[in-house]
């Protein structure tokens, strides 16, 4: 009786891990769909490098993607390290550490994703830096409008050519200030960084840090224009930003907000258009890594 009993428990706890691994499995697969289909393309091929062992060897859905195949070696090719793009092997690194839903990661998936953003972006990228943090570094971004830059900016005066007016135009300016108020005194005084602090800004839930309430000052002074690489992970783009507000208000539902170019080039192109980024700090003391669009290094 007592074996019967320890034979049912014991196929009951088999049968939940075998379901939670087909659904990590399913979602894995339903959202990076584009990666296995290169992947049924380019079938017989082996994956290079840290994603390749993992789909082969240490990951569920390892079973999936190689039943496609046949199992002769003879039809194996060697690997073409320039099969996969950056983007995608980004988003299959990424893939491994995300939770399912977009939710405040553990520490152990912070180490993880921060190590695979250095390797991938060749740059210091963490969530802690100096001792600070946000309350989260994965959620949800949404649009926010351009701000003022300087007394008397308004929107007729805020771009510098056509394009720009064309594509940016309609986002309209916020009526209010920035959480550091003007980036410039004047217009004859705004320089290149400071254009680049306001088009390239994202506004972050920097009252939600740990600690914001007991040092206000301190964490005034530590997240103004503090440089961080956001990451789209559903597609790979990257972007350096500046922190340059505070929000949005939590009973929105978003983390963070992006200017209309943050939105444009990460491809979440406005409000109703909410979707998950990574964003970490980048530990740039000197000041050498410029603001706007980053391509993957590796």
């Amino acid at each position: 009786m007592t074996q019967k009993k320890y034979d049912s428990h014991f196929d009951n706890l088999k049968n939940k891990w075998l379901h939670r691994q087909k659904e990590l499995q399913q979602g894995l697969i339903d959202r990076h769909k584009d990666a296995f289909d290169w992947l049924g393309h380019r079938a017989k091929q082996f994956m290079v490098g840290t994603i390749g062992s993992l789909l082969m060897f240490g990951h569920p859905v390892a079973s999936t993607v190689w039943a496609m195949q046949p199992t002769t070696t003879k039809n194996i090719e060697l690997p073409d390290e320039n099969a996969l793009s950056p983007e995608t092997r980004l988003i299959l690194d990424l893939s491994y550490s995300l939770p399912k839903t977009v939710e405040p990661l553990t520490s152990e998936q912070e180490k993880v994703i921060a190590k695979t953003l250095t390797r991938h972006f060749e740059m210091s990228v963490t969530a802690e830096l100096q001792g600070k943090r946000l309350d989260r570094s994965y959620g949800l971004i949404g649009a926010e409008q351009h701000l003022i830059r300087y007394p008397g900016d308004i929107i007729d005066t805020h771009f510098a050519n056509h394009d720009e007016v064309v594509n940016f135009y309609d986002s309209g300016m916020a009526p209010g200030l920035g959480a550091w108020g003007y980036f410039a005194s004047s217009r004859q005084a705004m320089t290149q960084k400071d254009v680049d602090r306001e088009k390239y800004y994202i506004a972050v839930q920097t009252f939600l840090a740990p600690g914001f309430a007991e040092n206000v000052k301190n964490h005034y002074d530590f997240f103004k224009y503090r440089k961080m690489l956001v990451v789209n992970p559903d597609n790979g783009r990257a972007m350096i930003v500046d922190i340059a507000d505070a929000g949005p208000s939590p009973w929105t539902g978003k983390h963070l907000g992006g200017s209309p170019e943050v939105m444009r080039y990460l491809d979440r192109k406005d409000g109703a258009q909410i979707g998950p980024v990574l964003y970490f700090f980048i530990d740039d003391p000197s000041d050498t890594i410029p603001l706007g669009p980053t391509q993957i290094k590796k």
